[in-house]
């Protein structure tokens, strides 16, 4: 049963400085919600309601933004603002979150392998928050799971990038096996020289928990860190792993430029302030 699902949220943020000094980079709105909540609720919507955060230090504020606020609620009741309440209080009551504090910053495979108690000898999801994926398709984790129901096995998400960007990402070797697309082989951030395809992961993942055993051996890689990509190659020549191309509008909201562009994006998609947002606009442009 797939219920489980990690979200690595350790990271300091160094990006967005000086706003993250104090404020968690997860934490930072995208229109009218915190970014890490966006991962949540799509994981929800894929059947994913055992959620672990792999947190550290100042990471308090996601905690008290997934816990029941009794003073609030009671206080939005008291106004009579029953929707702003049902909007608080839902998403506390639907899921179970539990904590874990990744006390050195070794790198994403290290974040996913502290994860390895709560999780067990089961198959997991993984959810990088920084890449915004909003779909009418399906949650991003929904198309990857019904792959997952299909084969059993390990599950990535992919979009192409610009040849130009491939040194950005883990990008992935593929081969077509009837209507699903196999992976034979990674590699995290090559030259452009030396990319297998232009196929990029980008941040959506189910593991069947053979992963944690080959992350336990994993030794460092680029930049000293422990690299999940090095341990998903070894699986990939293990047991079978899969690719879908994600279908729905991405946004690498873990830089400013690609966070302003989902704000503004999404922003423009939300019917309260639509009208007002394009009239502000273009006072402006």
């Amino acid at each position: 049963m797939l219920r489980k699902i990690v979200f690595p949220a350790a990271g300091m943020g160094t990006r967005f400085l000086p706003a993250t000094k104090a404020t968690p980079k997860e934490m930072l709105t995208i229109v009218d919600k915190p970014l890490i909540q966006y991962g949540v609720e799509e994981a929800l919507e894929a059947g994913m309601d055992k959620i672990v955060m792999i947190t550290g230090r100042g990471k308090r504020a996601i905690e008290d933004h997934f816990d029941i606020s009794a003073e609030l609620e009671l206080n939005l009741r008291a106004a009579g603002k029953h929707e702003m309440l049902e909007k608080i209080s839902k998403l506390s009551r639907k899921t179970t979150v539990s904590y874990v504090r990744q006390k050195q910053p070794l790198g994403l495979g290290h974040a996913v392998l502290c994860a390895e108690p709560w999780v067990g000898n089961e198959p997991f999801g993984v959810s990088l928050a920084d890449e915004l994926i909003c779909s009418p398709h399906g949650s991003a984790m929904a198309q990857l799971r019904a792959v997952f129901e299909k084969t059993g096995a390990s599950v990535i998400g992919l979009a192409r990038v610009p040849k130009s960007d491939v040194h950005k990402y883990g990008i992935v070797k593929a081969e077509q096996e009837g209507d699903l697309l196999r992976l034979t082989g990674m590699v995290e951030k090559p030259a452009t020289e030396d990319a297998p395809s232009d196929l990029a992961m980008i941040g959506r993942y189910i593991f069947t928990p053979r992963l944690f055993e080959l992350l336990e051996t994993t030794p460092s890689g680029k930049g000293g860190e422990i690299q999940l990509t090095d341990a998903m190659a070894l699986l990939a020549q293990e047991e079978p792993m899969y690719g879908v191309i994600i279908e729905g509008q991405r946004f690498d909201a873990g830089n400013p430029l690609g966070f302003l562009t989902a704000n503004l994006v999404l922003g423009l998609e939300n019917e309260e302030f639509a009208d007002d947002l394009r009239r502000i606009l273009k006072q402006y442009l």
